[in-house]
Parts: structure tokens; C-alpha cells; sequence
């Protein structure tokens, strides 16, 4: 029984984050479903750590925090906890030309902690204006990211890092 509660918790959270993602459902996102530039960071929307190009794309990479996301929601300490350590990625692509949100995307993404010796490689999946997907990061460090696309034809790959305190 309690893991179909924690599961149904799950369901409940992705759709969370799925619909603050969506641009006519938060206050959150510009036209063209970006999300709002706040000075680089957004509670709704995660923390920008990541701007700049995806192959032929135009792209912005954000981090929420699942556990302070929960807590804001009003979900309980206890069942936030389960949260700790547990970071959404989502990747914004953009076509520069006609400045909409690239969404028939598939892809991955390697995450590498700080300690250069663990990796995992996550699918990617679309989830509205945006393909993410949710990564462990338990430890203080720098992590890399590396993401992998393709959409149609058009391939795509960039690097980046987070400096998790």
C-alpha cells in the first residue's frame, strides 16, 4: 500500500512540474514558451544554468529543486523529504527562424558528479515546451551535463555545468 501512495505522490509531482512548465498556464513563461528571465533565477521555473545553442537551436537548460518545489506546493516535511537530493532538468529549445518552442524532440542527457567517477544517463522526454527529465544530485559539486538531441533531421549537443551548494 505505501508504495502505491509513493508512486501516486510521483504522478502527482511530474504533473505538477509538467503544468507550471506549460506558457498559458504559468505567469512564469514568456510568448513563445520561455521562461521568464528573473535575474537567472526562478522559483517556479528552476534556476537557469544554461543559455545558448543546441546544434541549430537556440536553448535554455533550468534546475528545479523537486524537494523545494514540494514544499512550496504545501506537500508535507515528511513526504518532502523523499525529495531531498532530486533535481527536474529541463531543456528549452527554441528555432531561432521562427523563435517557436522546438517540441518533437527526443534525446538524453549524462550527468556526472562531483566526484568524476559516477555518471548515469537519463532519457530525455518531452513534456509540453520542454524535454526534461529528473536527476539525483546528492552530494555539494560541481556536476557536468551532457545533453544530446535531435528533432526531424537536426541534431544537437552541448555541455554544461552546476556548482550545487
Amino acid at each position: 500500500m505505501r508504495s502505491i501512495g509513493n508512486a501516486v505522490l510521483m504522478v502527482v509531482c511530474g504533473a505538477a512540474l509538467f503544468l507550471v512548465a506549460l506558457p498559458g498556464f504559468s505567469v512564469a513563461a514568456e510568448p513563445g514558451g520561455m521562461p521568464a528571465k528573473s535575474g537567472g533565477h526562478d522559483m517556479d521555473m528552476g534556476e537557469k544554468i544554461f543559455s545558448g545553442k543546441v546544434g541549430p537551436w537556440t536553448a535554455e537548460a533550468r534546475l528545479v529543486d523537486m524537494k523545494a518545489q514540494m514544499e512550496k506546493s504545501g506537500v508535507s516535511a515528511k513526504n518532502s523529504a523523499k525529495f531531498a537530493g532530486q533535481r527536474h532538468l529541463m531543456l528549452f529549445l527554441t528555432d531561432p527562424a521562427t523563435k517557436k518552442p522546438v517540441t518533437a524532440t527526443a534525446g538524453n542527457v549524462v550527468v556526472t558528479g562531483p566526484d568524476k567517477a559516477s555518471s548515469s544517463k537519463v532519457a530525455l522526454v518531452v513534456m509540453g515546451v520542454h524535454i526534461g527529465a529528473d536527476v539525483s544530485m546528492p552530494t555539494p559539486g560541481k556536476y557536468t551535463f551532457k545533453a544530446d538531441v535531435e528533432s526531424g533531421a537536426k541534431k544537437g549537443s552541448a555541455t554544461f555545468s552546476y556548482a550545487l551548494k
